[in-house]
């Protein structure tokens, strides 16, 4: 009798996953139908990576020094690939807070539906659209001159660190989206936070470069430990990224804590509601 029960409750946890795998996809495809349905918004989202690839390489390339870390397109194109990961993620914030303010999400809420659907097909759906994108820039970079010199397999490596990324961004985003819902206002903070994050760091030129005082900032966020780990991946080590694992661990730690704090800070506030 034990045993009957046990296997019908792990029959039912099964049961329950697969429902709630399917319902991700489900919800995942229509959020992908919608991107591919609207070429507008593919063109604007690839369109400010290359734009910020081209006026680095061709108009601020010139002038910025980075020593003995190589080319400028090669220690470039690791930052210009994290930057894309990291502004990828407002298209998250700006939709769940669309979906929350017009009413969508309560839709799916009063559906039979795994509730964790909505933001686990929002992720998804986002990481996929984030890994063309990304895709397209290494497309671009070759073709200003930019090189992997560590073979397939990192940079294979480099481009799902990036996606990871991306996903613990996205995290942060889906909780600024769904705390906020008003369209203008997410655009607005989403901005605010990304990009000292972003330049004030070792993406687009090294740090030594820097005031001492923003060197301390520079070099103990999350971004900096990012583009180190993807720039150590993408053409070996240089003076901010001589050995991979430390910056390999660094960022995984970083990446793990957003995806913790925020993603329990995003489906709270989902649950919340009304």
């Amino acid at each position: 009798m034990t045993a009957q029960t046990i296997d019908i409750r792990a029959d039912t946890g099964l049961r329950r996953l697969y429902w709630a795998v399917s319902d991700a996809l489900a919800l995942t495809k229509r959020n992908l139908l919608v991107w591919w349905r609207v070429p507008a918004f593919i063109v604007f989202t690839v369109v400010q990576p290359v734009m910020f690839t081209l006026l680095f390489r061709y108009v601020f390339g010139g002038a910025i020094s980075v020593g003995d870390h190589g080319s400028y397109v090669d220690y470039l194109m690791p930052g210009i690939i994290g930057q894309t990961a990291a502004f990828g993620s407002i298209g998250t914030a700006i939709a769940l807070g669309l979906e929350a303010q017009k009413g969508i999400i309560d839709r799916f809420r009063s559906m039979p539906m795994s509730r964790s659907a909505v933001l686990a097909g929002r992720l998804i759906a986002d990481v996929g659209r984030m890994l063309v994108t990304i895709g397209i820039i290494i497309g671009v970079g070759y073709a200003v001159g930019f090189r992997f010199h560590q073979g397939v397999g990192s940079a294979i490596a480099m481009v799902a660190l990036a996606a990871l990324f991306g996903l613990a961004i996205c995290s942060v985003s889906a909780f600024i989206g769904l705390a906020i819902k008003d369209e203008e206002s997410i655009q607005a903070f989403g901005l605010i936070w990304l990009f000292p994050v972003t330049f004030v760091s070792s993406a687009f030129v090294p740090i030594q470069s820097m005031p001492g005082w923003l060197q301390a900032f520079a070099n103990n966020q999350p971004m900096t430990a990012v583009i180190n780990t993807l720039r150590y991946l993408a053409v070996g080590p240089t003076p901010g990224a001589t050995t991979l694992e430390p910056h390999l661990w660094q960022s995984l730690a970083w990446l793990f804590g957003i995806l913790v704090v925020f993603g329990s800070l995003a489906v709270r506030t989902y649950r919340r509601l009304s």
